[in-house]
């Protein structure tokens, strides 16, 4: 996999072709990684285990964790090392999939093509999966051998603070809460999709930007680049709901308009909302203007993530 990154990334004028080798050729080594992860030998967790591998390997795109393997190799690190780190993010979006789609929250019925987790294992065992998944990758994260200690301390701080109350869980909160209310504007939709998405994005590329070594300038530039990238992100997540195929999603689409929620599409319009997430691309894009060809990578996901809706 290194030797692959070096080759793709590593040169100037690569190609659609290059970034989606790349994004296989990470994705297939994460999830052959994840599948090694979660085990037990006690015959009597075997199906709560069952379960957190059920959701954790079900496929998806491992946006997180590949991009925070690129912030690393964007700085010049051997990303190698940290890909427990890696798959420890992914095992916290896991943990929220489970939960989003329980019927107490998002209440669907498939992911990813396959149904939710409750809908197999029942509901009281899926969420138990995803409290397995989200305490078992704090464990990953305390175990990170190659950086300091007092460094994974900051990362585990870092993570912790985005994925809690302060951060995911406070916007799922607000989620459940604005339900059926479409006056929060637009203000309150900015800081919704920021504390559900945009900030676990943040936080993931604060702490590849820690354990990379970047300097105030870089980290600054990062966090626009983050920032930018994740509103544009849920932007277009709202567009898919609106407009999204289902067959290619592997999910229902229509679930904002179903549980009465606002969204960009909502509050402003499809063609605005397009606007404003190829402006929140093009800010994210322009972040990384003092970075070299190793960041090339970071500016063809974001490029990619926008196209979604094209």
């Amino acid at each position: 996999t290194t030797l692959f990154r070096s080759r793709c990334y590593g040169r100037r004028n690569i190609g659609p072709m290059i970034f989606k080798e790349y994004m296989r050729s990470q994705k297939e080594m994460l999830d052959a990684r994840l599948a090694e992860l979660v085990r037990t030998d006690v015959p009597q967790f075997s199906q709560l285990y069952e379960a957190m591998n059920y959701s954790l390997n079900a496929g998806g795109k491992r946006i997180r964790p590949i991009l925070f393997l690129a912030v690393l190799e964007a700085l010049g690190k051997d990303s190698a090392r940290y890909v427990d780190l890696a798959c420890a993010l992914e095992c916290v979006h896991s943990y929220s999939l489970i939960h989003d789609d329980l019927p107490a929250m998002d209440d669907d019925d498939y992911r990813r093509g396959k149904p939710t987790n409750h809908k197999v294992y029942g509901e009281g065992v899926a969420i138990l999966a995803g409290d397995g998944l989200l305490t078992y990758a704090f464990e990953l994260m305390a175990a990170q051998p190659d950086a300091e200690p007092a460094t994974v301390l900051q990362c585990i701080r870092i993570f912790a603070h985005a994925a809690g109350p302060a951060g995911m869980v406070g916007g799922q909160a607000f989620d459940l809460a604005a339900e059926g209310n479409l006056d929060i504007g637009l203000s309150g939709l900015r800081l919704l999709h920021k504390s559900k998405t945009g900030i676990i994005f943040s936080a993931l590329v604060e702490m590849a930007a820690l354990l990379g070594g970047a300097d105030d300038r870089a980290r600054a530039a990062l966090g626009v680049y983050a920032e930018s990238m994740g509103l544009a992100f849920q932007i277009t997540d709202d567009i898919l709901d609106a407009v999204g195929d289902e067959a290619l999603m592997g999910k229902p689409v229509g679930s904002d308009e179903k549980n009465n929620k606002a969204t960009y599409v909502t509050l402003l319009s499809l063609d605005e909302a397009k606007e404003q997430a190829a402006a929140a691309t093009q800010k994210a894009l322009a972040a990384l203007d003092g970075f070299d060809d190793k960041a090339r990578f970071l500016r063809d996901l974001a490029v990619y993530l926008s196209e979604r809706v094209e």
